[in-house]
């Protein structure tokens, strides 16, 4: 019995090995290409020109602020409420426009070489 038990296990084993085995094909390797395309970059349009509105300036002095209250009193005058800047508050606000300025014109500046990166491209 156990002749017929193993007779099949042997044949099994060994009929792999009675099978002319088939060519095996040649395998071509595969070219791979990288095309590199940087993505667009968006540029969003600059801002409209600032329009200033006109700003009326008037400077007083110890004799001009007389004749002011005096025209006040009598009913010549419109009640105007009127700041001051010391010289040094002057020179700060000055310091600070310009430093709004420089920001401005380096933030174009920036904005103007991504464009030309983005043109060139």
């Amino acid at each position: 019995m156990k002749s017929w038990l193993t007779l099949p296990v042997l044949i099994s084993l060994t009929s792999c090995a009675l099978i002319k085995p088939e060519a095996v094909p040649q395998v071509n390797p595969v070219e791979i290409v990288t095309i590199e395309k940087p993505a667009p970059i968006y540029h969003p349009p600059l801002p409209s020109q600032i329009a200033p509105l006109p700003v009326e300036w008037r400077v007083l002095t110890p004799a001009t602020m007389q004749q002011y209250l005096d025209d006040l009193k009598i009913g010549n005058a419109p009640a105007n409420a009127y700041y001051g800047l010391t010289p040094k508050g002057y020179e700060n606000l000055s310091t600070n426009i310009a430093e709004i300025k420089r920001y401005i014109r380096q933030s174009i500046s920036i904005i103007d070489y991504y464009r030309e990166l983005d043109s060139d491209g």
